[in-house]
C-alpha cells in the first residue's frame, strides 16, 4: 500500500453503479472565472506516475512526462492559468484558474 494516498494496491474494476456521489455545486456554471481544485486519477488506480521514498515523492518518467503535460497546459487554453499542483503516484491534485472574461 502506497504511504502517500494509500490506494495505489487497488485492483478492483470500476463499478458504474456504484460511483462517488458528485460534488458539484448543483445550477453552478463551472465554465464561470474562478479558481478550480482538480483531481485526475489514473484509469484503475495504478501508480504509473512513480514512488514515494521516505515521504518525498519521485517521478519516474512517466510522472514527468505528467507534470510536464500540466505545466504547459496555459498554452493550449488561452484563458486559464496553473496554479499550484502536485504529481502521487497515482494521481495529480492542481488548481486551475479560468479567466473566461
Amino acid at each position: 500500500m502506497c504511504p502517500a494516498c494509500g490506494g495505489c494496491l487497488v485492483t478492483r474494476r470500476y463499478d458504474a453503479e456504484a460511483r462517488r456521489r458528485s460534488i458539484r455545486l448543483t445550477g453552478y456554471d463551472y465554465s464561470l472565472s474562478g479558481a478550480y481544485f482538480v483531481t485526475v486519477v489514473v484509469h484503475g488506480r495504478l501508480c504509473l506516475f512513480g514512488d514515494v521514498v521516505d515521504g518525498c515523492m519521485r517521478l519516474n518518467d512517466a510522472g514527468k512526462m505528467a507534470r510536464t503535460v500540466w505545466e504547459a497546459l496555459h498554452k493550449r487554453f488561452a484563458t486559464i492559468e496553473m496554479d499550484m499542483f502536485v504529481v502521487m503516484p497515482n494521481h495529480i491534485h492542481g488548481i486551475v484558474v479560468i479567466d473566461s472574461s
